[in-house]
């Protein structure tokens, strides 16, 4: 598809001779090392300073850029540019794209996030424009799946490629491989079969993170073997809001050789349980692994998940017990649920109320104040509040009875128990 005539956007040399101008720009200011680069004599009517400061990384987004400009001009001022940000601009032309590109020989990372590249072809004598970039980014710019093997073909060392919101339901097998890709981002698109996910394999087959968010992923298929020959590197996975509903898709993880970082929040297989259950869960699932969620797994939280799992799993019927279970039992034998111990404060106590020769049986709040104490006991002993004094006599303890002598202290705070004793004296006048 031919990208359509834009005679309204601004040129790529434009954008850098106003943004970077000394006026706009003073020397050192910004991201990378300021450079002044002098103007050898453009053309004439050149939009172009005498001299630009600009600095090794350039961020040009929403500019309006839609074109180029000179080449002569690009190779002059930005033969030391190493990053360069285009996102959020009017770029729909492949060709003028590479001429900017191919004009800028240092180039590592280029970002031409939301340029409307949609249907647009990009020949493979473009395409080599972009060879010694390290880190692309492609994220809502609906670009065809075919540029992006054509890209991977063309960048011999290609570490990081970002494909977010493309709306890629499906992915086509490249017949060469990229051996130098690192980290795939292809989060929020419509992938919801492992089939589509296996391709990524055999393309990128010393991947070490796939970020694969917020697809609808709906199972992991593949065996042990063809997991171990397809991923053998792969340390990190995201799989936030996928579509996995399945143990068994969690302890395939397990069949990744290197995997050591997983992230599975969101996924309706975890929705019934607690957050706790489910990180205790998770970890107990997943042996190998030392970052979930972002969070660090200790050694003491694995074994406590670990055990866990054992006394969760303890009602089960034999034939719906995970694998996992029987190692882990192997591991820390058959373990006997725990004791439920009831650690809330006790709202009340059964004490005995003795004045004289006087002795009653009495509950008692044990959020109330001695001061309320004692008018709940004025009924039982027969005493007006200001002609008692209290004493508490706690049953287990060798010590004498301890005066309540602080009418605003609780009672709970006495640590009073089922069968202590509250002493009446009479005040004498």
């Amino acid at each position: 598809m031919e990208p359509p005539e834009d005679k309204e956007g601004r040129t790529f040399v434009e954008v850098i001779s106003e943004k970077y101008s000394p006026e706009n720009f003073p020397y050192r200011r910004g991201p990378g090392m300021g450079v002044v680069v002098v103007s050898t004599g453009g053309p004439q009517g050149s939009p172009m300073k005498d001299r630009l400061n600009l600095p090794s990384v350039l961020v040009l987004n929403s500019c309006g850029i839609s074109r180029s400009g000179d080449q002569a001009e690009i190779a002059a001022f930005c033969a030391h540019v190493m990053e360069l940000d285009l996102s959020h601009n009017k770029l729909q032309d492949w060709h003028e794209i590479s001429k900017i590109v191919s004009n800028i020989p240092n180039l590592e990372f280029l970002n031409l996030s939301s340029n409307p590249l949609a249907g647009m072809t990009l020949e493979p004598r473009w395409a080599e424009a972009f060879s010694s970039v390290r880190r692309l980014v492609l994220n809502n710019t609906q670009v065809s799946w075919d540029t992006v093997i054509l890209l991977t073909r063309e960048i011999p060392e290609l570490e990081e490629l970002f494909l977010c919101h493309n709306e890629y339901s499906s992915v086509s097998p490249s017949s060469v491989a990229c051996p130098t890709l690192r980290l795939l981002h292809i989060t929020d698109n419509s992938l919801k079969e492992w089939a589509e996910v296996r391709k990524f394999g055999t393309m990128f087959p010393c991947l070490d993170t796939l970020v694969m968010a917020n697809n609808n992923l709906s199972s992991i298929q593949d065996s042990k073997d063809i997991l171990q020959r397809l991923f053998p590197r792969l340390r990190s996975i995201n799989l936030h809001n996928s579509g996995l509903n399945q143990w068994e898709d969690i302890e395939k993880l397990n069949f990744f050789p290197k995997l050591e970082e997983v992230r599975l929040q969101g996924i309706p297989l975890l929705q019934a349980y607690t957050n706790a259950e489910r990180r205790s869960l998770m970890i107990a699932q997943l042996p190998s692994i030392s970052l979930l969620n972002g969070s660090v797994v200790t050694d003491s939280e694995r074994e406590d998940a670990e055990r866990f799992f054992i006394r969760y799993y303890l009602d089960y019927p034999e034939e719906e017990l995970p694998y996992r279970y029987h190692s882990l039992v192997n591991k820390y034998g058959k373990l006997e649920p725990l004791a439920e111990i009831d650690l809330r404060p006790r709202c009340r106590a059964q004490v005995e109320v003795h004045c004289e020769e006087k002795v009653e049986q009495l509950s008692i709040r044990l959020d109330q104040t001695v001061a309320e104490l004692k008018k709940q006991l004025t009924t039982v002993v027969q005493l007006s509040t200001h002609s008692m004094r209290l004493y508490y006599i706690d049953k287990c303890s060798a010590f004498g009875p301890e005066e309540m002598k602080y009418n605003t202290r609780a009672l709970h705070s006495y640590s009073i128990q089922d069968g202590d004793e509250i002493l009446v004296v009479p005040k004498t006048k």
